[in-house]
């Protein structure tokens, strides 16, 4: 059992994968990134000034002036400001993965659909063997083509 799952570690299966983790976890920091720092202040502007990251609503009757102030205080809270960040953040990361498997998928179909190359030989009716074309006998039985 060690000796397979030493040949499952060096396969490499598990360096693409994660390789693919490391490319993913740093891609969603990028997005979530875009979403905080560039898409939500426009849109929070369109809408009367809201700062969405400081959207929250404190469950233990009292009021706060920030989310800063409320996590100092450690009053639970929902806070939806940065819900309403994070699935925005996972669109667009859904969105950009789609677009990378849908492009890989047509790239995998053309591939697949490329015309087969035009065949060089024959196989001879006496022996079975593989021979050119324009062989007009084998060259490994001697019989007519």
């Amino acid at each position: 059992m060690l000796k397979e799952f030493k040949d499952f570690l060096i396969k490499g299966n598990v360096v693409d994968m994660a390789v693919g983790f490391i490319f993913g976890a740093a891609f969603a920091t990028v997005v979530k990134s875009l979403v905080a720092n560039i898409m939500m202040p426009p849109i929070g502007l369109l809408m009367g000034r809201v700062d969405f990251s400081s959207l929250f609503i404190a469950l233990d009757g009292k009021s706060y002036a920030s989310l800063a102030e409320l996590d100092a205080a450690g009053a639970p809270a929902i806070k939806l400001g940065i819900f309403i960040n994070d699935v925005i953040s996972f669109l667009i990361l859904g969105f950009v993965m789609f677009m990378l498997v849908r492009t890989y998928n047509r790239l995998k179909a053309e591939e697949a659909a490329a015309p087969a190359p035009e065949p060089t030989t024959k196989t001879c009716h006496e022996c079975a063997m593989e021979i050119p074309l324009a062989a007009k006998t084998c060259p490994h039985c001697r019989s007519a083509q």
